[in-house]
């Protein structure tokens, strides 16, 4: 690895449309840790919910986008598993489906260089002490996709445990999906809802100040569901935790 790995930045549509400060934190982490960020601004969709829903010849130009738009880079790095996870495992199986060798090609080498900002900072630059500060309880949901598809184990409670001042609360029943699922709370709200209010439940269980994930569209849905609520309890991506300073805290 050079001394200034080019990196790039993949915000995800979700956090460039509705959570813009998740990617404003992964460039402070990682220019924190030397890295130099930029964001390459023909990125969009990976594609993901149309691939969920099994609509593959609607998915693959939002493959042929992400090919072209991080060409290039020595890393590509995204605060999300679940799309992490699904350049990695879906555009390989749609670059397929589409029968175009040039394209099976730049997808193949494209996933190697598509990393979860965990595993970049835990298996690329080799930390989990990236000189946080959040003197709060919180309690950490890992969600779906990170853990079954991008598999990002515990990376994330590794830089969690690293955060001075924190208190890392343990949640029941972690391993169970919070309801979101894209389309799928789309298509069975009620059972998304039953999921959340039982994801919910167990955040509340712990005292915790905040709700911590990788993913800000579970935490969108499990922090929609406490607002209904009015509990106390505040939503907050990994990618913040791990921005925060003592001079300067969420």
């Amino acid at each position: 690895m050079s001394a200034s790995p080019r990196v790039a930045l993949f915000a995800t549509c979700i956090n460039d449309m509705m959570f813009p400060d998740t990617p404003k934190a992964v460039v402070t982490i990682l220019e924190r840790m030397g890295c130099t960020v930029e964001f390459p601004m023909a990125q969009t969709c990976c594609g993901q919910m149309f691939t969920n829903t099994g609509y593959y010849d609607s998915a693959v130009p939002a493959v042929r986008s992400y090919v072209k738009a991080f060409e290039g880079y020595d890393y590509i790095v995204a605060p999300s598993g679940s799309c992490a996870g699904s350049v990695r495992h879906q555009h390989p199986m749609l670059a397929r489906h589409a029968k175009d060798s040039g394209l099976i090609a730049a997808v193949d080498q494209a996933v190697t260089r598509t990393y979860d900002l965990t595993e970049f900072l835990v298996d690329v630059l080799k930390v989990t002490d990236v000189g946080a500060y959040f003197p709060h309880k919180v309690t950490y949901h890992p969600t779906c996709h990170s853990v079954r598809v991008a598999k990002v184990g515990d990376r994330p409670m590794q830089l969690l445990q690293s955060v001075r001042g924190i208190q890392v609360l343990d949640l029941p029943d972690a391993d169970q999906c919070c309801g979101f699922g894209g389309t799928f709370s789309v298509k069975n709200p009620d059972v998304s809802v039953a999921m959340g209010s039982d994801k919910v439940r167990h955040v509340l269980s712990t005292g915790a100040e905040y709700i911590v994930t990788g993913d800000n569209a579970c935490l969108m849905h499990i922090g929609g569901l406490l607002h209904r609520q009015n509990a106390p309890v505040k939503p907050i991506h990994l990618a913040q935790i791990l921005a925060a300073t003592e001079g300067a805290l969420v």
